[in-house]
């Protein structure tokens, strides 16, 4: 066997139905993150926000460094409804990707300098949601 025919051998198996779909998910699980801390954080400035609550809310980001701390709820726990019609796992990513949107579509319509207070809790809400979906990509990946 050539070198060219076990390269492509061995690249085709990115190009199974299993590994673009963990491609997307990964993809989406990492997103939020860099939206709650990243974007928000520009648009904050753009805003009028002080530099220091803007820094103060770097904070939301250990909620990935901390999600070790629900990962066993999300490992035992059933989502009523839902764990029945969908499997745990998926009934997981499920319920936290419709809390990311919910939180996202929270940040994008609510104006920072009226409803600072409610900006945070959506971008609370995102980053717990978006740790909760890594846990539920992980687990179910493995």
């Amino acid at each position: 066997m050539s070198k060219a025919s076990s390269w492509t051998s061995v690249l085709k198996i990115y190009l199974q139905p299993v590994c673009i779909r963990m491609l997307f998910l990964g993809f989406s699980s990492g997103l939020p993150l860099l939206l709650v801390l990243g974007t928000l954080s520009f648009r904050l400035r753009e805003a009028g926000v002080e530099l220091r609550v803007i820094g103060f809310m770097s904070w939301l980001g250990l909620a990935y460094g901390c999600k070790w701390l629900w990962a066993p709820i999300v490992d035992n726990v059933g989502i009523p409804f839902m764990t029945a019609h969908m499997g745990q796992r998926k009934a997981w990513l499920a319920l936290s990707q419709i809390l990311i949107v919910c939180g996202l579509l929270g940040i994008a319509i609510f104006n920072p300098q009226t409803n600072f207070g409610m900006i945070l809790a959506c971008a609370a809400v995102t980053a717990f949601a978006s740790a909760t979906q890594d846990i539920s990509v992980d687990a179910y990946s493995i």
